[in-house]
């Protein structure tokens, strides 16, 4: 089980990470490009995923993961329900969304540290 503060410090565990709110809920920014996200009870996360990646998860693992509503699911967002994953399983997760946003500099900075 992933409480709210660990995603968080999950999410902001990623280089130059940062936290707001979009629409009132709490996101996660890397230069202002958003890769992951919570809903306003903090039970649930979302991660900025490719479709084919999403598609996978929901495979596999149906009762914690769905598309994100309307459009936002159809372009790989996907919702996870955090007392249903464990933080191994969310970390190469939330990187993967880190790394869909961030620029290829800060990527390569990452891969040589």
């Amino acid at each position: 089980m992933v409480t709210a503060a660990q995603f968080e410090k999950l999410a902001l565990s990623m280089p130059e990470a940062e936290a707001r709110a979009h629409f009132e809920q709490p996101d996660f920014r890397v230069r202002n490009k958003i890769f992951v996200g919570m809903d306003r009870e903090m039970k649930h996360g979302t991660l900025k995923l490719t479709p084919e990646a999403q598609e996978v998860l929901l495979r596999a693992r149906p009762d914690a993961y769905e598309p994100a509503p309307g459009a936002w699911g159809r372009k790989g967002w996907t919702r996870v329900v955090l007392s249903k994953v464990t933080i191994a399983e969310l970390r190469p997760l939330v990187e993967g969304a880190w790394r869909s946003v961030a620029p290829k500099k800060l990527i390569a900075a990452l891969d040589d540290a």
